[in-house]
Parts: C-alpha cells; sequence; structure tokens
C-alpha cells in the first residue's frame, strides 16, 4: 500500500517535527506559570483550571479530572484553602455535598496568568510574518480538532473551528 505525500511527509518524520517545534511553545506557556506569585505546581494550576471552568465541583470530580484519588486531591485543596486560592462551600443542591469555588484571589492569579501568556505569546508572534501566523493558527486548529475526535487525546473538549 502505497502513502499519500511525498517520503518527508510521513506521519513519523511530521511527528518528530511537531515534537521539536511544540517544544517552543510548551516552553512559553510555562514560562509564564514561573512567574506566577504565589508559585504552584503544574498539579495545582491544573486543579484551579478545573475548578474555574466548573465551579461547585466536588473532590470526587477534582479528582477524576486530574487523575489522582481524592484524599491526594483533598490534601492539595487543603493547600489551595490555605494560600486562599481555593474555598469549600455546601453545593446548592445538597447540605452533605461540599463544592469547591476559587476565591478572587484564585480567579485574579488565573487571570494575571492569561495575561501573562497572552503577551508573552504576542511577543513570539509579532516576531513572525502574518502569513506565518494565520499558517500556525491553522495548524493548531487542525490538530486540536484531530486531537479532540473519538480516539484523540482531547475527545471530552470541543474547540473553535
Amino acid at each position: 500500500m502505497e502513502r499519500a505525500g511525498p517520503p518527508d511527509d510521513s506521519a513519523g518524520d511530521l511527528a518528530s517535527q511537531l515534537t521539536a517545534a511544540a517544544e517552543a511553545v510548551v516552553a512559553t506557556w510555562t514560562q509564564a506559570t514561573r512567574t506566577a506569585s504565589p508559585r504552584l505546581s503544574a498539579l495545582q494550576l491544573e486543579a484551579l483550571l478545573i475548578v474555574r471552568r466548573w465551579p461547585g465541583i466536588n473532590l470526587t470530580g477534582l479528582a477524576e479530572e486530574v487523575g489522582a484519588a481524592p484524599p491526594a486531591v483533598s490534601r492539595l485543596c487543603d493547600r489551595l484553602e490555605a494560600a486562599g486560592l481555593l474555598r469549600r462551600e455546601p453545593a446548592p443542591t445538597s447540605r452533605r455535598e461540599i463544592g469547591l469555588v476559587l476565591t478572587l484571589q484564585g480567579n485574579e492569579l488565573i487571570d494575571a496568568l492569561f495575561a501573562r501568556r497572552h503577551e508573552m505569546f504576542a511577543a513570539v508572534l509579532s516576531r513572525m510574518r502574518p502569513a506565518e501566523r494565520r499558517q500556525l493558527l491553522s495548524g493548531l486548529l487542525a490538530f486540536a480538532r484531530a486531537a479532540a475526535r473519538p480516539g484523540g487525546v482531547d475527545a471530552d473538549r470541543e474547540l473553535p473551528g
């Protein structure tokens, strides 16, 4: 069976090139996180982002989302609560269930992180030609859509386009 496209356009070759190029994107993305105060681990940041996306999520739901055991997530939430970024509150539907919500400080931290990421990406994008920026966006959106399809890495996430 013949492959479509020239030999240097194989999925394996492209995957190697993409992996190398993605390192610059990931480095820019994570550099913004390093400037956050208080400094957060990747898991702490992921937990805050999930709680922001789904205010009122309970510990079990958060544990499923981050792929950790509920006791470990409870300790994680204890630390985030002690830092003033997260609070536990009774769920409106059941007094026995506890939901998680970001505090004002937690929301401000995430807003500042998003602004820093935007600033850093804008600086890099400003060094690219307009056609390259459009190509980059087109390629990344296509990649995101493919990843969101059944069997993709992000099958549960809805993406634009």
